[in-house]
């Protein structure tokens, strides 16, 4: 499939680590902004739930090429080497006797779909509206502004909750489970193919391993290309063409 200069949508979730691994999810969509910013990419948040402590459980945003502005080349190729488990390894605010501690957030990247790429019957879908909520669980908002979609035949259920327009959150719903529904489909080709197909592809896994953040050894190591990147700060400042460059060269 030609990915071309197209958006993506990428989705941040907290593993295993409770509120530090939700902390780790919100350093790596910042990092991911930064680094969005350095190509002059549009930004859009489409969902997000926070923790209680300012992490992240899980957001989901959209990355956009500046087709007017001269955006820093193609999205897609730049960010489709971010999927899989995300490992950190340092001391977390929360810990008071000083021992490091090792938590994870998953990525995946998915391509934006162009028109008529996933044909949805309106017909398969159970809409619901709510009112959004805050970290805490707290409402945000008075109003039913917030968006839950069910597609029926899949099961895959998807909201949408950072706009205060109703039909803005729907929109950015619809956006997610057409990126899920076509990821299902890839996944589902992908058991067709032979093992030493499978084999060779190597950067669409959401639960592998792919990159530990060491903080007290200044080191990220990737662990496709056993490769490691010192100088940590500056990476999560969004400092990832040295790395994105030495996946690209091993393909």
């Amino acid at each position: 499939m030609a990915n071309e200069q197209q958006s993506v949508i990428i989705e941040i979730r907290a593993g295993a680590g409770g509120e530090e691994a939700a902390l780790f999810a919100a350093d790596l969509f910042r990092m991911y902004l930064k680094y969005a910013n350095s190509k002059n990419w549009k930004k859009t948040v489409l969902d997000c739930h926070y923790s209680d402590l300012g992490g992240i459980k899980q957001i989901i945003f959209e990355l956009t090429l500046h087709q007017r502005a001269g955006g820093g080349g193609d999205v897609f190729s730049k960010m489709q080497y971010e999927g899989g488990v995300h490992r950190v390894q340092r001391i977390p605010v929360t810990e008071k006797a000083g021992r490091i501690h090792t938590s994870t957030a998953s990525v995946a990247v998915l391509p934006k779909l162009k028109a008529a790429e996933i044909k949805i019957r309106p017909g398969d879908l159970k809409i619901d509206f709510y009112k959004a909520s805050g970290p805490g669980g707290q409402y945000v908002n008075k109003r039913m502004t917030a968006v839950r979609i069910t597609h029926l035949p899949s099961a895959i259920v998807v909201t949408s909750q950072t706009e205060r327009n109703l039909a803005q959150n729907k929109e950015n719903a619809m956006s997610i489970l057409e990126a899920r529904l076509l990821e299902r489909k890839e996944m589902e080709e992908l058991k067709k193919l032979g093992e030493k197909r499978k084999a060779q592809i190597k950067w669409a896994k959401r639960a592998e391993k792919i990159r530990t953040y060491n903080f007290p050894q200044d080191r990220v190591t990737d662990h496709r290309i056993k490769k490691s990147f010192h100088h940590i700060e500056g990476i999560m400042a969004g400092k990832l063409d040295p790395i994105i460059q030495a996946l690209e060269k091993s393909v």
